[in-house]
């Protein structure tokens, strides 16, 4: 099984996808009420949805660059404000962090061979 895509809700459609193109996705739909982006790496995809209601979303969504250092100086140049620039994580992380227009939370990071094989990973014994 893979993972498709995450969709984040949204309160403005037209600032969220500037957002995103500034980031340095590419997006492949787009309607009034609905797009999606292709990450510049990998396969990966993820989707924004207009909300006209209030809503609070507590998910956290992570982009991985290996230059992460680089790519948030890049964006801070071009007017993405962070409330946190990367900094090491006492879990073998590197993260900033940030929020969309609409208030999601995005932490860009990297991880290198922490993000699956970190020294605590657990170890499932095979069945006999």
């Amino acid at each position: 099984m893979e993972l498709n895509q995450v969709t984040l809700p949204v309160r403005d459609m037209d600032a969220a996808v500037a957002f995103y193109l500034t980031l340095g996705f590419t997006q492949i739909v787009a309607t009034a009420h609905y797009a999606r982006f292709v990450c510049p790496d990998g396969g990966s995809s993820f989707s924004l949805a207009l909300e006209e209601g209030e809503f609070q979303n507590s998910a956290v969504i992570y982009f991985e660059h290996q230059d992460l250092d680089t790519l948030c100086k890049v964006l801070a140049e071009k007017g993405i404000e962070f409330e946190q620039m990367p900094q090491d994580q006492r879990y073998l992380w590197r993260e900033a962090i940030l929020k969309d227009p609409s208030g999601n939370k995005i932490k860009l990071y990297w991880a290198g061979e922490n993000r699956l094989n970190p020294p605590w990973k657990v170890l499932i014994k095979a069945e006999e």
